[in-house]
């Protein structure tokens, strides 16, 4: 996993990011502060299956593929979150997440994760209907 810096062009570019869309110049600052910019190479995993949650992933650039075991679930673009669930639920990792292009993505620690999502209502909706709609799909 390497790092990136975006250049200074100040916060704007986290708007085009669809988790925090609308939020104010002041809120993406927060964001910006709460996360940390990595990126990562087709193949490499974000996410193993079964290990304890300790951080989730906001991609930014590119897609990660989500397989159960050996089979493939879905693919996850800009804007989707990953890792979140083990962070709500306080349980281990369901799935396994692996970049399929190269990526770039915002990592948020279990901490960090709930400090964004009690200061700002709107993420925490947009995560609560991508869960909702995650567990809707697969029930």
């Amino acid at each position: 996993m390497t790092f990136w810096k975006r250049p200074a062009e100040g916060v704007e570019w986290l708007a085009g990011v669809d988790l925090f869309s609308g939020f104010t110049p002041e809120q993406l600052a927060r964001v910006q502060h709460l996360s940390t910019e990595v990126e990562f190479a087709p193949g490499e995993v974000l996410i193993d299956q079964g290990d304890t949650g300790v951080d989730c992933f906001v991609i930014v650039d590119g897609s990660a593929a989500v397989y159960i075991g050996t089979d493939y679930v879905a693919t996850v673009r800009g804007g989707g979150v990953v890792g979140e669930m083990a962070l709500v639920d306080h349980r281990p990792r369901t799935a396994s997440v692996i970049a399929e292009t190269p990526m770039r993505a915002l990592r948020f620690d279990a901490r960090r994760f709930a400090t964004l999502l009690s200061e700002m209502p709107k993420a925490e909706e947009r995560v609560m209907a991508m869960l909702t709609a995650r567990l809707r799909a697969n029930a």
